[in-house]
């Protein structure tokens, strides 16, 4: 399954020490993963990341102690976070391990530096939910947060609907306080279905909905899940014709001194440009040929 896993096309790949492997096999595991991570890098897998033990699992530390002997792992996911000192301890180690990616005080110079590993944070409970903020606080390296659905659900003694009201306040505490922290990943919770059409209709649903509450992507368990996922979170054509349309409109309304105007009668002011540039820079990473979007409406006029 792990050699599999390299002929994947994602933009990230989440290897894992928790849940799917026993006690009983986890220094195996540990040292199976540090040999995959040595392989040089495949194209189609944009970043490598582990999931760990949780800190208060007593496996953490060993788990760390291996996986960062290897040279292309780019994050880290901690499970059940409960509080800062989680991500404290993990920050610690990697200061300690791999001081040259994790300096205490960075330099201004430092841009030639390697990149540092990034953490992200599960968050499983009620108790993590109610201390968010201190969470996304409490370390410089942490760059997003997952939603872990069915152990919220365990813990609150909640039964998981296909409507997935019973998450609405954690997922929407989860977006709000990774966007007031300028994390950039807001991973959603897992879909469980994942076989035939009906699996990928729910799929679909789940992920929409997690995009209007604010997520930008869905953690996915099976390779079939992956096009939905993506075809999702990335803006759709007629949104990316909307926003260069705005773009090019802004720069000669600007031009003219014009602060708010209207395109196809409706009203275009700050706050719309900013997300209509936001979905520009965001089909450019997705790889819309925006330039040639931009040739196509290079006459649009603010109205």
């Amino acid at each position: 399954m792990l050699a599999k896993s390299r002929g994947l096309n994602v933009d990230c790949v989440a290897y894992d020490l928790e849940d799917s492997v026993t006690p009983g096999k986890k220094a195996e595991a540990r040292q199976n993963l540090r040999n995959l991570l040595e392989q040089p890098r495949v194209a189609g897998i944009r970043e490598q990341t582990v999931r760990i033990n949780s800190v208060d699992s007593g496996y953490a530390l060993d788990d760390l102690t291996e996986v960062l002997k290897a040279p292309n792992i780019d994050s880290i996911v901690i499970p059940k976070v409960n509080s800062p000192s989680d991500l404290h301890f993990v920050t610690d180690i990697l200061r300690h391990v791999l001081p040259e990616r994790h300096p205490f005080t960075p330099s201004p110079s430092s841009s030639s530096s390697p990149s540092p590993i990034l953490l992200i944070a599960l968050v499983e409970s009620a108790r993590s939910i109610t201390d968010l903020p201190a969470i996304c606080r409490a370390s410089p390296y942490l760059s997003g947060l997952i939603f872990a659905a069915e152990d919220f659900a365990l813990d609150l003694s909640l039964t998981r609907t296909p409507s997935l009201r019973e998450f609405l306040y954690a997922r929407s505490t989860i977006a709000t306080c990774a966007r007031a922290f300028n994390l950039p990943s807001t991973i959603d919770l897992v879909c469980t279905s994942y076989k035939g059409d009906e699996g990928l209709a729910t799929l679909e649903e789940e992920a929409r909905d997690g995009k209007r509450l604010g997520f930008n992507g869905k953690q996915c368990i099976h390779p079939t899940q992956v096009e939905v996922c993506e075809r999702v979170f990335a803006p759709e054509q007629e949104e990316v014709n909307w926003a260069v349309r705005v773009a090019i409109a802004d720069e000669k309304a600007d031009k003219a001194g014009r602060g708010a105007w209207t395109l196809d009668g409706k009203m275009i002011d700050v706050p719309v440009v900013g997300k209509a540039k936001a979905i520009v820079a965001k089909a450019e990473r997705c790889g819309f040929d925006v330039a040639a979007i931009r040739e196509k409406w290079k006459d649009q006029e603010p109205e």
